[in-house]
Order: C-alpha cells, then structure tokens, then sequence
C-alpha cells in the first residue's frame, strides 16, 4: 500500500522539556491507526506538527510524497483534521458554520453541507446557533467541518471528548462508514483504548515523547487479552527501564 505519512526523526522539544523526540512513523494507504499514552506524552503536539500548526525543532514530515516545509499546500490539499477543542463562532448557526468553511474547498455543495450534518446527527438542529449546543454537540460539528471535502486522511485528536454513548456510537460507525466504502484513512489520538480496539488496524504507544511500541492490533491482541492490558504493560516496561537507567 501507498505511504500518505511519513515522519523522520521528527523533534520539538519545549521549554519544560516536554514535546516529541527524534519520532518516525508511517501510516499507509486505508490505515486506521490509533494513537496511545498517558496526558503529556507528546501525542497532540505530533497532530499539531504533521498538520503545520507548529514547526519542528528537527525531522521531516511528508503526506502523499510533499514535504511539508516545502509543499505544504500539497501536502494538506486532501487533509482534514480536528486538534483539540475546536473554536467557533458561536453567533452562527451549524449550518452558516459549514458553509464558512465550504469557502475553503471550491468543491463543496450544500448537498455535501446537508450530508455531513445528517453523517454526525446535527441536521435537525442545522438552523440553531452554535451558543446554544452543548460540548458533545460542538464535537460532532467540529468532526462534520474535518470530513466536509471528503479528505483521503483524516487526523482526529480526541475526537469522543465530550460524546454521550449514543454519540460514540455515531462517530465508531462514521469511521468504519468511511474507511471500508471510501477507503479513508485515519490517524485517531484518543483515550478511549476500547473504541480503538474495535477501529483501528495499527496502533502506536507515545511514552515522554517516544514512540515506544507500534504494531497491528490483531498481531498484539494474540498474546494480550485486550489492547488496554497490552497498553499497561508497555507504560509498565518503561517505567521499569527508567528506574533502571
């Protein structure tokens, strides 16, 4: 399969000495690859890089063959994305929101806009303004604004925050909705190791800013009974080989 992410020895290292280090990862054609670890653990500031939100201290970063520094335009042109808490402006509606962003990507009809919001379960509420949702709500608008120019890759940072059961459900479907019938990938930073035990194909472990373990979910879940104990295990590991160092 196609390499659509590819990072070399990708470094950014902040002033508490917190960041990401000398961190290379590839993610393939219809990937749904989940991202592990502890609060802290560098996984959002790796989203914030491979989406140019920040620049690194070292590393490159490539998405369908453009280095970033270089080709950025390029490289993000079939990217979507949502990192961290999203940011509206609260006196629009849903619907004056995706039509904001609509501008963004020529491409885009209101039938899209209409999909999108049926896709994430805010159709009914499509004409209400954005003040009046709740966090769950703001979430799945957020996630409708990542998926609206039906991006090849799509890179979500805690995307259940927020969601109630029945909108956890909603987003687990979406994201199988599109990775088996449109073949989109997914890299997926999350807390919710079960959800991505059902989701994803491949996963990586982040521990103090280093990929510590990486592999598929089926392999690792042969000689683990879940992915939460192969994820204890690995935190374990490294804790044992810091106390030893």
């Amino acid at each position: 399969m196609d390499i659509i992410l590819e990072t070399a020895h990708l470094t950014k290292v902040y002033g508490n000495n917190r960041g990401i280090h000398d961190m290379s990862l590839q993610l393939h054609e219809g990937d749904v690859y989940g991202l592990l670890g502890p609060n802290g653990a560098g996984k959002t500031t790796f989203l914030k890089l491979i989406t140019g939100l920040i620049r690194p201290d070292q590393g490159t970063i490539s998405l369908f063959n453009a280095n970033l520094a270089e080709q950025f335009e390029q490289g993000m042109q079939h990217v979507g994305s949502m990192i961290e808490s999203a940011d509206f402006h609260e006196f629009l509606t849903a619907w004056q929101y995706l039509e904001l962003v609509a501008r963004f990507y020529p491409a885009v009809t209101p039938k899209r806009i209409e999909e999108v919001l049926d896709l994430v379960g805010l159709l009914k509420v499509r004409k209400e303004k954005i003040k009046g949702y709740s966090t769950g709500m703001k979430q799945k608008l957020a996630l409708a604004a990542a998926i609206l120019p039906e991006p090849k890759f799509v890179i979500l940072d805690e995307p259940t925050n927020g969601l109630d059961i029945e909108g956890t459900v909603m987003f687990r479907k979406l994201i199988k909705q599109l990775s088996e019938e449109k073949g989109t990938s997914f890299l997926i930073s999350s807390h919710m190791i079960h959800e991505l035990e059902q989701l994803c194909n491949r996963v990586g472990i982040v521990v103090e800013g280093h990929l510590k373990k990486e592999g598929y979910v089926s392999e690792l879940l042969k000689s683990n009974q879940s992915l939460e104990q192969f994820y204890i295990d690995e935190l374990q590991l490294s804790k044992e080989e810091k106390d030893c160092a």
